[in-house]
């Protein structure tokens, strides 16, 4: 793929990113991870990096920024995942891409939640608050799951689709 067409890619997905968080929607249901991992598995680690955290920073420049270590641990979620998605072009399946929506959507939960309990005045700084903090948090957990889900099957679905479809190009053109 030509750097043009990543260029190209890219601003896409980071649109879509930005529009879907700043557009009305269901909270947490949002295409940041489907992005991070799309940008790592069908660009490279650059674009891995690059995707999600300019999505994250136009969105938040919008929606408002908040305490920077809880900033920094999200941002850094999405730019694990984009990595993650690097590493998975070599492992490329079905199972594979589920299984790394689903991860994303748990490690999203468990290190966005930690930070909320460690940095913010909300929650005991104890056992019980941090139970209490990741409770409170399981409706949010459904929808950034679901989220994932269906964001990471449309784009990866769609590349897909794009693939077959030139593939069938490529065949035409050589029977003829």
């Amino acid at each position: 793929m030509t750097t043009k067409n990543k260029i190209i890619i890219s601003v896409l997905l980071v649109a879509l990113g930005v529009a879907c968080r700043i557009l009305p929607h269901f909270w947490n249901f949002a295409p940041v991870a489907a992005v991070a991992l799309f940008s790592g598995f069908y660009l490279d680690r650059r674009w891995a990096v690059i995707n999600p955290i300019l999505t994250m920073v136009i969105g938040d420049f919008f929606l408002g920024f908040y305490e920077w270590p809880l900033m920094l641990t999200v941002y850094a979620c999405f730019v694990f995942v984009g990595l993650l998605g690097s590493w998975l072009k070599e492992h490329k399946s079905f199972e594979v891409v589920l299984a790394s929506g689903i991860f994303s959507s748990v490690l999203f939960f468990l290190a966005s939640n930690w930070a909320v309990w460690q940095f913010s005045p909300w929650y005991e700084k104890t056992v019980t608050g941090l139970i209490n903090c990741f409770t409170l948090a399981l409706p949010f957990y459904r929808n950034t799951l679901l989220g994932d889900l269906f964001y990471v099957g449309v784009l990866f679905g769609l590349a897909e689709i794009i693939s077959v479809l030139n593939q069938s190009k490529i065949l035409a053109k050589r029977s003829v």
